[in-house]
C-alpha cells in the first residue's frame, strides 16, 4: 500500500464517519482535523450537551488488525492530552464545555466501499 492510498483511505473513512455522525445520529461537527502544535484530532462534535472527540480508524484489510486495536494505550493518552488545548480554544471563542468524552469510529472498507462501521462510545 502506498502512502497516498493509505491517506486516501483515511480521508474517505473520515468523510464516512462524519456522514454517519451527522446524518444517522444528528450530531453537529464542530471541527474536522482540529490541530494544535501538539497534535491533531480527527473530529470534534456536539452530541447534545456532550463535546465528543472522535478518533476515526479505517482498515482495508486485517493486516494491521482491527481499527480499535490501534487506539489503545499511548494513542488514547495522546488524544486525551490534546483535550485541554481544545477546551482552551473553545473557551476563547466563548464556548464553555462541561462534559467531554472520546469516541472511536472504526470502519472496514473493501474496494473503496464501506463494508462495516462500528462506533465505540466513551473509549477507555
Amino acid at each position: 500500500m502506498t502512502r497516498n492510498s493509505h491517506l486516501e483511505t483515511g480521508r474517505l473513512g473520515e468523510i464516512l464517519a462524519r456522514q454517519y455522525l451527522e446524518r444517522s445520529l444528528g450530531w453537529v461537527i464542530r471541527f474536522a482535523n482540529w490541530r494544535c502544535p501538539r497534535g491533531e484530532l480527527d473530529l470534534v462534535a456536539w452530541d447534545g450537551d456532550w463535546l465528543v472527540v472522535v478518533e476515526v480508524k479505517t482498515r482495508r484489510n486485517e493486516r494491521y488488525g482491527d481499527p480499535f486495536e490501534s487506539v489503545v494505550g499511548d494513542k488514547l493518552i495522546r488524544i486525551r492530552r490534546l483535550v485541554p488545548f481544545l477546551l482552551h480554544e473553545l473557551a476563547q471563542s466563548g464556548e464553555n464545555v462541561a462534559d467531554v468524552r472520546v469516541d472511536i469510529v472504526g470502519l472496514w472498507m473493501t474496494d473503496g466501499q464501506l463494508r462495516h462501521l462500528e462506533h465505540l462510545r466513551n473509549a477507555e
